[in-house]
């Protein structure tokens, strides 16, 4: 009997104290309404690692995001500076450069992927500037690349494979630059699939 007294008022005081540490945590809660209680094992919410926005006493400038130390590049990164983003860049890249890669079902395939994905939303997928953007009136003014005109001059269907490179690269009008979604190798192969559209009547 004893052992089953001392059972039961064991389980009691465990209970008692399992209810008094819950009923405190509730009422802490409540009492802060922007408080979340009592938080088990708070490391996992604070991460050892600084966030880029937050001050850092181990940089001079006090800044955790740095700038990439002067004249490094990324990997993979191709210079581009020898035909600016200007008129006179833009048509000396049209009598300069040159498609690199060679003609083939593959690169033609994967060029038109890439059209569908980063250009067909507004140049439509036949190239006649009918895309899902124009026809719900979010843009107009875009021109097909065998019937129309370029604001810079010339037929859209007589544009080279440089003009058309250094417009997806930095854009113009309302086409932003493609230059951070688009290799400088899948802009050639999408140059290649536009050259293919522009054979069309």
């Amino acid at each position: 009997m004893k052992g089953s007294t001392l059972a039961m008022n064991k389980n009691k005081f465990v209970y008692t104290a399992f209810l008094a540490i819950a009923f405190a945590a509730t009422f802490s809660a409540c009492r802060d309404k922007r408080s979340t209680g009592l938080e088990y094992a708070r490391n996992m919410y604070d991460p050892i690692a600084y966030n880029p926005d937050q001050p850092n006493k181990n940089f001079k400038d006090g800044k955790t995001a740095q700038l990439p130390p002067a004249h490094t590049k990324p990997v993979g990164f191709t210079e581009y500076d020898e035909f600016p983003n200007t008129l006179e860049g833009y048509q000396a890249a049209g009598v300069s450069m040159v498609n690199p890669l060679p003609v083939d079902t593959v690169n033609l395939a994967q060029g038109k992927h890439l059209f569908d994905v980063f250009c067909s939303p507004c140049h439509g997928t036949k190239g006649d500037g009918q895309g899902h953007l124009v026809k719900i009136e979010k843009f107009n003014g875009v021109p097909s690349y065998f019937a129309g005109s370029s604001s810079r001059g010339g037929e859209m269907k007589a544009l080279t494979a440089g003009k058309i490179y250094h417009t997806i690269t930095y854009g113009v009008n309302n086409m932003g630059s493609h230059a951070s979604q688009i290799s400088p190798t899948d802009r050639w192969k999408v140059v290649m699939y536009v050259q293919e559209l522009q054979k069309q009547q």
